[in-house]
């Protein structure tokens, strides 16, 4: 065994360590609920239907098929426990270490530095939120691909092979499938034909144009990724893309030279360090000021010394180019910056600075010892501000706190503090931190609509319905706004003006099933029956992979008292296609399949099913199992289970499309 591997294995081995304190953390509200805990898609595991989905939704404004099927993989193997997949996140990172160890051997033949490098990375603070943050598998999983392109790219340019061309190229193609952000690797790859493969010796433009020809399959697939992720980014003007109208190119300009400061000041000081930094209403001109002077400095610099000391403009160019889809050019959400954003990037920095002394080491002659203590203690007071940070991230509640105690005027922090408080039944406490939220940011309508949810749940309709309102003001472009404040006009009997937004939420979202399900059991509880199952049917058309779309109108037509609209043969099928979609893991489904034998008068399986029903329901350890209890005692007597949805008597609620 050569002298890196095991150096590589031993970095991969330590991260993991460093790491493991994970496995004892929960899922948090922010965003784990999209991509895992509320996504129905994915919890079924690595099914046809979930690969299918996966390279056809722009659910959750992306387009990262291999990032949805690795949750779906997750899922398939761990179930909902989140320790399992905290580990498989820290996996990928031990494994990126070893890659970028084992990447920047093979470019410079440099161990040592290598080594730091890639221990720095592995070990560094700021990059806690990639890891430890169970939504962002798509951080590590994109840059564990970037790093293999970079590899087989270094062999290809070292060895002159075609086929490492393409095999970088295809490691490419699944970065961008994992995370759209990793578009400037081509431009990563002329940096290090730059230094130190060497490969043009100036940024002369016949040089420079025959490497970028050289890589056309590479911007081909950038252009594929922009495209598509504009898309996604952009679909029915309700994508996390906010317009200029609501931030000024001035304000964006202005932040984006402050951002690029904060992540370097991080990088060398990691303090501070929260979920969310909001975006504020003034940036001071002085820290423009400083930033723009600091960006320039060092920009500078590093362009005089590009002969001597090629590594600190090769290193600031990543730093500064791999950056440019987060930098806020394009405002995405209402963040000024994000940790997770520098976990790429960074490399860069580590790569100027590193080889940068290891230059000024060759000419000065500093003595090894010093050096060996001073990288000692960087990597050792990384492993303690990195533990520290993860203990952040035990949970929501600690999560949220901790971004409030070290940022100020923080609604996105209070509002999920909100919502954590919320899950954990502490009510009152959660109303407190929405309406602290609201009243920093009352243009916020995520804010409104968390109110009114949480005064729908503490029965205070009314006032529910006027933060609804608020929200449907502040953004009337959002269709589940409309379906929101549908659902509680709804509950009070006001079912034209439900109606009204659940047709809204249709005009806005024609794709969306969910508006034509809450418009159909409206239907319902006015006696409008056949109305209500061409909603359902219109529902299934829409998404045909939904099983839950199938199980709820299977329920209808099995159970409902109108003789004109009962259907068991089709409700039969439609049951029987919902447990063929969850793999027959879903009590409420077996439930409903056994309403639909009971209904075409095959009392024996109706029996089966309702006790398949009750024992995974058992164990689950799910509650309120009475009515599949009663239904199971009206099969042994050969009764079918009947049920009138008029009026309040409405069918259980489904469970929310993705």
């Amino acid at each position: 065994m050569s002298r890196p591997r095991p150096i590589a294995l031993l970095l991969a081995l330590v991260t993991l360590l460093v790491y493991l304190p994970t496995a004892w953390n929960g899922f948090v509200v922010f965003d784990d609920d999209d991509y895992i805990t509320n996504n129905h898609d994915i919890q079924n595991g690595l099914t046809w239907s979930a690969i299918k989905w996966a390279f056809t939704t722009f659910y959750a404004s992306n387009w990262h098929p291999l990032t949805w099927l690795s949750h779906a993989l997750d899922c398939q193997l761990f179930g909902l426990k989140p320790g399992p997949q905290h580990l498989v996140n820290a996996a990928f990172h031990a494994a990126n270490a070893a890659l970028l160890f084992t990447l920047l051997w093979r470019l410079t033949r440099a161990l040592w530095p290598a080594a730091f490098i890639a221990a720095l990375f592995a070990w560094h603070p700021l990059h806690v939120e990639s890891v430890a943050w169970i939504a962002e598998r798509k951080d590590v999983l994109s840059t564990f691909f970037a790093l293999l392109s970079l590899l087989a790219y270094t062999k290809y340019a070292q060895e002159n092979r075609r086929r490492d061309f393409w095999l970088a190229w295809f490691f490419f193609a699944l970065g961008l499938m994992s995370k759209p952000m990793v578009v400037t690797l081509p431009f990563v790859m002329l940096l290090l034909d730059y230094w130190p493969l060497r490969r043009f010796s100036s940024f002369q433009f016949p040089d420079v144009a025959r490497r970028l020809l050289e890589k056309w399959p590479f911007f081909l697939a950038v252009a594929f990724s922009c495209v598509i992720t504009f898309l996604a980014q952009s679909r029915h003007g309700v994508g996390p893309v906010v317009s200029l109208a609501q931030v000024s190119l001035d304000y964006r300009l202005k932040n984006t030279a402050v951002a690029y400061a904060i992540y370097l000041l991080k990088l060398i000081w990691p303090a501070k360090l929260a979920v969310f930094y909001p975006l504020h209403e003034k940036i001071p001109a002085a820290a423009v000021a400083e930033s723009l002077a600091a960006l320039a400095f060092i920009s500078a610099a590093a362009w005089r010394l590009r002969r001597s000391c090629p590594c600190l403009l090769v290193g600031w160019l990543w730093f500064l180019g791999t950056l440019v889809p987060v930098i806020g050019l394009v405002q995405v959400g209402g963040a000024a910056l994000a940790d997770r954003y520098s976990y790429f990037p960074s490399i860069g920095i580590f790569i100027a600075v590193v080889f940068g002394v290891q230059s000024l080491n060759v000419r000065r002659q500093i003595p090894q010892t010093a050096v060996a203590a001073v990288a000692v203690l960087i990597l050792s007071g990384s492993i303690f501000a990195t533990e520290n940070q993860l203990r952040r991230w035990r949970n929501s509640e600690t999560l949220f706190r901790h971004a409030l105690a070290v940022t100020d005027d923080n609604d996105a922090a209070r509002t999920n503090l909100g919502v954590a408080l919320e899950q954990q039944g502490k009510l009152n406490e959660a109303l407190a931190e929405y309406l602290v939220a609201e009243r920093l940011a009352t243009e916020r309508f995520e804010i409104h609509n968390n109110l009114g949810n949480l005064l729908d749940t503490l029965g205070r309709p009314e006032e529910a319905i006027a933060e609804y309102r608020e929200a449907v003001r502040r953004a009337p472009e959002r269709p589940f706004l409309h379906d929101s404040l549908g659902i509680v006009l709804a509950e009070l009997g006001r079912f034209a003006a439900a109606m009204d937004e659940f047709t809204n939420a249709i005009r806005l979202d024609p794709s969306d099933s969910i508006p034509h399900i809450r418009l159909g059991d409206t239907l319902l509880k006015q006696g409008r029956d056949t109305e209500a199952i061409g909603q359902f049917n219109e529902a299934m058309r829409l998404d045909p992979l939904n099983f839950a779309t199938y199980a709820h109108t299977a329920y209808i037509l099995a159970a409902i008292e109108n003789p004109d609209v009962r259907d068991g043969r089709n409700a039969l099928i439609l049951a029987a296609k919902a447990n063929n979609l969850t793999g027959g893991t879903q009590p409420s489904v077996f439930d409903i399949l056994g309403m639909a034998f009971a209904d075409n008068g095959d009392f024996s399986n109706a029996q089966i099913c309702a006790q398949n029903a009750l024992d995974l329901a058992t164990a689950a350890k799910m509650k309120g199992l009475e009515p599949i209890q009663r239904r199971l005692e009206l099969y042994k007597n050969r009764q079918p289970w009947r049920e009138s949805f008029l009026s309040t008597n409405a069918p259980p609620e489904i469970p929310p499309k993705n």
